[in-house]
């Protein structure tokens, strides 16, 4: 296969790629990208040093490449995961966002990913989050976000906003509500607790558990690949009109007017600084 590096410099100077993915593997600087000539496209969340957490550059890189892999027609599918052993994503990089402190200081900030994950829940083709590792906060609300979460036995998955005093902020209680049974969805997200991949998938949010080389995803996926993409959007198109239908972008938008409120709390705050300093 032959390899291709995009540096970060090359995209940032024409905004957004002009010509669709080609085979190959692409590097910005927070995603990596790899695809495939089967069509499988998978996405790299690359901040291992900071546990693959979010912040402000690759949530403008994420909806850059989301955009440009919707319309690609050489994508069949989408597959998210992060980079390292150690973690999918531990949610919003709070060393950056620390010093948001007001509700309107939050809602800015929580919108503008929770825009992203309506365009990952919506996105054209089928998608899949590879959990390789922990995912927690804002991971498990972007593992919510995919059609498909495939996990690692004995990774740690949890809900855990409420432990910081705030709710989900990305609108990923609203996308988990539409995945899972409500009671089980009210469960995962009112005990804050973390839950091994094992125990995630008998609530049905996990919905494979893979091996230790992540053996086995690609065979969840084949049967998938042996389809034309056309037949896979339509499938596809139909849950997204039901969720447009239904109103989810909305309810996603008042979840997290909601956890702005609370962001701006003391409480929320306190927490923060808590876990920050435990930290160091």
């Amino acid at each position: 296969m032959l390899f291709l590096q995009i540096h970060l410099a090359e995209y940032l100077e024409s905004s957004i790629l002009d010509d669709d993915f080609g085979e190959g593997e692409y590097v910005y600087q927070m995603i990596k990208i790899e695809k495939d000539i089967r069509g499988i496209m998978k996405v790299l969340i690359n901040r291992p040093e900071k546990r693959n957490a979010v912040n402000y550059q690759l949530m403008d890189e994420l909806k850059s490449i989301l955009s440009e892999a919707a319309h690609d027609d050489e994508v069949k599918l989408l597959v998210l995961t992060g980079a390292g052993s150690e973690a999918f994503c531990s949610g919003g990089d709070l060393s950056e966002f620390q010093d948001l402190h007001t509700e309107e200081e939050a809602f800015t900030m929580l919108s503008k990913m929770g825009e992203i994950l309506y365009t990952l829940a919506v996105f054209p083709k089928p998608t899949f989050a590879l959990i390789n590792g922990s995912a927690v906060g804002g991971g498990c609300e972007i593992a919510t976000a995919c059609d498909f979460r495939l996990a690692k036995s004995g990774v740690k998955l949890g809900f855990v906003q409420g432990t910081l005093g705030i709710t989900t902020g990305w609108g990923g209680a609203s996308l988990l509500l539409e995945k899972i049974p409500e009671q089980k969805a009210l469960k995962l997200l009112l005990d804050a607790k973390i839950h091994k991949a094992e125990e995630a998938k008998e609530f049905g949010f996990v919905d494979e558990i893979v091996g230790e080389g992540l053996d086995g995803w690609e065979k969840f996926a084949e049967d998938f690949l042996r389809h034309e993409t056309g037949v896979l959007m339509a499938y596809k198109r139909l849950l997204v009109h039901k969720w447009e239908y239904s109103g989810l972008r909305g309810r996603m938008d008042a979840e997290i007017r909601e956890c702005s409120k609370l962001w701006a709390s003391d409480e929320h705050h306190a927490a923060v600084d808590r876990f920050l300093n435990k930290k160091k």
